[in-house]
């Protein structure tokens, strides 16, 4: 394994960061699987996954695999609270000049949540709860992020989870999900066209260059989301994606 460390740093706590990270990557690993990725004997691996479960970032499933933890669920809500300040504006931004409602939602594991929303200024609007847990095939900011993977660990995704339908217009067939990945990586969008609830539309677009797989989104009744509001969306996604992208950038840095 190549040495990246920074001088100084603590090689124990890296090795422990990076099994959180294959975790969230993987959705649950073996120890065997967990050993091997970090380069690692599977004892000393073991150890620090006894420490991580006793911690509770970490948890030991039935079939003794390994999942993260529900504590790592309070630090995503505090960190949740940090950036929610910088991508709030942007929502709203979104809300006010299309006229329908704006998402920010992140991938978790093996499944796309909702994290922050501007509800649509019209009585009639699409609610998505905030901490709502959905597939990524069959939504346009699950799309928008996938596009942003490799093959394979989109592959990785929907094979732990499967590709249920839930309307008859979502994607079921991987070679369609690699077509469509494939459209949303040339133009730069993804679109849900009824594919999550019927009679409802979304464009999305991904969150270029931050440490965190995410992607904002705009959504509503699809006789209001026509093609020439999308055509007007778009852009305006786009440009909100950089702007966010390059604030958060400026926090973590």
């Amino acid at each position: 394994m190549v040495d990246n460390r920074a001088s100084g740093s603590v090689q124990s706590v890296e090795r422990a960061f990076h099994l959180l990270e294959l975790l969230a990557a993987s959705g649950d690993s073996s120890l065997t699987e967990l050993s091997a990725a970090i380069a690692v004997p599977a004892p000393t691996t073991h150890r620090f996954l006894k420490t991580l479960v006793s911690l509770g970032y970490v948890r030991q499933l039935p079939n003794r695999r390994y999942g993260l933890g529900l504590r790592l669920a309070t630090l995503a809500g505090r960190v949740d609270s940090q950036f929610g300040p910088i991508v709030k504006p942007h929502l709203d931004t979104l809300a006010r000049e299309i006229g329908e409602s704006a998402n920010l939602a992140i991938l978790e594991g093996n499944m796309v949540v909702y994290i922050a929303q501007s509800p649509s200024p019209h009585a009639m609007r699409m609610f998505t709860e905030v901490g709502h847990r959905t597939h990524t095939h069959s939504t346009g900011v699950g799309k928008a992020i996938l596009a942003g993977l490799a093959d394979d660990q989109v592959a990785r995704i929907m094979s732990k989870v499967g590709m249920p339908a839930a309307t008859e217009r979502s994607i079921t067939d991987p070679a369609k999900l690699r077509t469509e990945l494939n459209r949303i990586r040339r133009t730069g969008y993804a679109r849900d066209n009824g594919e999550q609830e019927v009679g409802v539309v979304c464009y999305a677009v991904r969150i270029p260059d931050v440490p965190v797989s995410m992607a904002i989104s705009v959504s509503g009744p699809a006789f209001r989301m026509t093609p020439e509001l999308g055509k007007a969306a778009v852009p305006l996604l786009i440009s909100e994606a950089q702007a966010i992208s390059e604030e958060l950038l400026g926090v973590l840095n």
